[in-house]
């Protein structure tokens, strides 16, 4: 039962966790109610004898609670932009601490002559903690002008009754003064916590969004090699091709000499495919460590490079295959690890080169992508092709290793 909770903790993210911390925290200040109320209507029941109305206060307190725990999870549902029935909620809680705060005071006994001790009576405090119950899902779910008139809207509302109980006139504006204070300063808190916990998932999101654009950047310089390198030929081809048609029409003999041409375009269109695609499926092994540090660290990412004087020596197939392994290893630190370090180190053992990478934040459990990696199958047959292997040996919890060795 205990590794339930805990498994399912460690397989969050970053975003679920703070959302999970901050969601709670709002949660604990609709609980810390109850001990309020506990408390004071001890002390009616010890002091004046007021059973009937402390049972009364402890049943509507309860009630208020579970009401406040649906208000504050829906007022952050819609905070965070998703669907919720925060209205209903927000209505509900407002009437039920106003109906409630009547009722108690109404019921409870007056400040005069209960108490040989100074000060508002029990029923006071026990309203003023529904009003601060209260007063919170609206400070997430509306926006900051209106979370303040609810703020003062509650305790005025509940002000009345205070008076009709028999609070005199300083006691209660001394209690609407502080209940409006503490409302105000209690909105702040929440609306806090909840912009927080949404700044935190922007964050997220913005770094999906980088890793997905760093993929596209790519994918577009590709694209703006190949076209470069197509589109005057193909143009070519499409004018010396219809010329042919044209003269072949004709009887005339220089068609085939236009086909001539065209044929030696085209061949040499394929040599410079050719090279345009050796050059997208080489990769320098310098360019990419430096290439790596900069997409981690502006993903806030400590990355430590150690290549030394070995890179110099490696021969060149070597290099672009390790320059690989480096860049589907950055890709796949942005999108399946929520790392703060990571490392790049090479070296030479018994004739072969190298490279090892590591990094933390590996969640326990990990989490589900979209669909089957096929980087790493691409590494190994990459290194294969070199009499080379790719290993992932174990490692400490919530780090990933990863070994590429080639052979000199």
């Amino acid at each position: 039962m205990v590794r339930g909770p805990i498994r399912r903790w460690k397989g969050y993210g970053k975003p679920q966790r703070a959302e999970l911390y901050f969601r709670w925290s709002l949660y604990l200040v609709a609980w810390i109610m109850l001990p309020i109320n506990l408390l004071a209507s001890a002390s009616s029941v010890r002091i004046g004898g007021a059973t009937s109305t402390a049972q009364v206060a402890l049943v509507l307190s309860f009630a208020s609670v579970l009401v406040t725990l649906r208000a504050y999870r829906t007022s952050l549902d819609h905070y965070l932009g998703r669907p919720s029935t925060y209205r209903r909620w927000l209505i509900v809680n407002a009437v039920l601490t106003t109906a409630g705060s009547w009722t108690v005071l109404l019921l409870g006994p007056s400040s005069d002559g209960l108490s040989p001790h100074p000060g508002p009576p029990f029923t006071s405090v026990i309203a003023a903690a529904l009003v601060g119950a209260a007063a919170g899902p609206p400070g997430v779910a509306l926006r900051p002008r209106w979370a303040c008139l609810t703020a003062a809207a509650l305790p005025l509302a509940i002000a009345p009754a205070m008076l009709l109980a028999g609070v005199d006139v300083a006691t209660t504006s001394g209690w609407l003064v502080g209940a409006v204070i503490g409302t105000l300063i209690l909105i702040g808190s929440c609306r806090s916590f909840a912009w927080v916990t949404a700044i935190v998932w922007e964050l997220d999101a913005t770094r999906e969004t980088q890793s997905r654009l760093a993929v596209a950047e790519e994918r577009l310089r590709f694209s703006r090699d190949l076209h470069d390198v197509m589109g005057r030929n193909l143009t070519t081809i499409a004018l010396k091709s219809e010329l042919a048609v044209q003269l072949a029409r004709r009887g005339r003999p220089e068609a085939a000499e236009q086909m001539a041409e065209v044929q030696k375009i085209a061949q040499e269109s394929q040599r410079e495919v050719r090279d345009v695609i050796r050059g997208y499926r080489t990769a320098d092994l310098h360019a990419e460590a430096i290439g790596a540090r900069a997409v981690l660290r502006s993903a806030d990412i400590a990355c430590e490079i150690d290549l030394g004087e070995n890179a110099d020596g490696l021969p060149l197939p070597v290099q672009s295959v390790l320059g690989w392994v480096i860049r589907e290893a950055t890709t796949n630190v942005l999108r399946h690890s929520e790392a703060a370090h990571c490392l790049i180190r090479l070296r030479r053992e018994d004739g072969r080169a190298v490279l090892e990478l590591e990094n933390d934040g590996v969640p326990a459990v990990p989490i589900p992508s979209q669909g089957a990696g096929t980087g790493l199958r691409g590494l190994r047959e990459r290194l294969a092709a070199h009499d080379g292997e790719l290993t992932v040996p174990t490692a400490a919890p919530g780090t990933f290793r990863m070994l590429a060795t080639i052979p000199l």
